[in-house]
This record gives structure tokens, C-alpha cells and sequence, in this order.
């Protein structure tokens, strides 16, 4: 009853993803880019642990972000650390959600929902 009250997950599904070779393999059919969490505007390097793959449209969200709002941030000197986590659901190597925090001595964050649960929490209306 009332099924229409439920949540339901939208977009892409990323669950069988479960190794880096997976994930390289769909860069390679285009599905998939490499981001660099700390990107290389900001000192970040292409080193696994600063790698992660998204679709296209998190690349964009995020380089948006990182440069229309977080460098004039850090260019005015409101923040002056950063740091893009990935968040994970079950034994995926693709990220879920990547949350940006800004901070020092300002504050800004932001969450870039990729699949999953983020992206049906980010969908959802009250």
C-alpha cells in the first residue's frame, strides 16, 4: 500500500564494480573517467590513493566546484584546507558519493552524489 511513498534508487548502478581492473575496464569503454580527488590545480597527484572513477557528470560537479567556488574561497583567503572523501556503499571500488569540505577558518562542504543511496537522498523531496 501506498508503494508510491517509497524511495527509489535512480541512475547508474555500480554494486558489480568491485575491483580497480573493473573499474579501469569501463574507463576504457567510456562509462567511466579518473578523477583526482585533491585535483592537480591544488597540488594533487596521480597516485591510487588520489584516484577515483566516476561517470563523466561527477567529473564535471566536482571541477565546477573545486574552481568556481572553492579556489575564490581559498583565494580570498576564507579557507585554506581542503579535502575530497569518497564514500562507498557495499564492496564497490566506485564511489557513491564524494564529499568536499573546505575549511579553515571558513567553512564550506558539498557532496557530489554519484549513485546509490546518495543520489536517491539527494533526489528526494520533502
Amino acid at each position: 500500500m501506498f508503494g508510491w511513498f517509497k524511495k527509489k534508487e535512480t541512475g547508474p548502478d555500480f554494486s558489480s564494480v568491485d575491483s580497480r581492473e573493473k573499474a579501469e575496464a569501463l574507463v576504457q569503454k567510456g562509462v567511466l573517467k579518473k578523477l583526482l580527488l585533491l585535483p592537480s590545480e591544488f597540488g594533487g597527484e596521480d597516485v591510487p590513493p588520489n584516484v577515483v572513477y566516476v561517470p563523466e557528470f561527477a567529473v564535471e560537479l566536482k571541477a565546477r566546484t573545486d574552481h568556481n567556488v572553492v579556489l575564490p574561497l581559498a583565494q580570498e583567503g576564507k579557507v585554506t584546507r581542503y579535502n575530497a572523501t569518497p564514500e562507498y556503499q557495499g564492496k564497490s571500488f566506485i564511489p557513491s558519493a564524494i564529499n568536499i569540505v573546505a575549511s579553515e577558518p571558513g567553512s564550506f562542504t558539498y557532496r557530489v552524489a554519484i549513485w546509490g543511496k546518495p543520489l536517491s537522498e539527494s533526489n528526494a523531496t520533502a
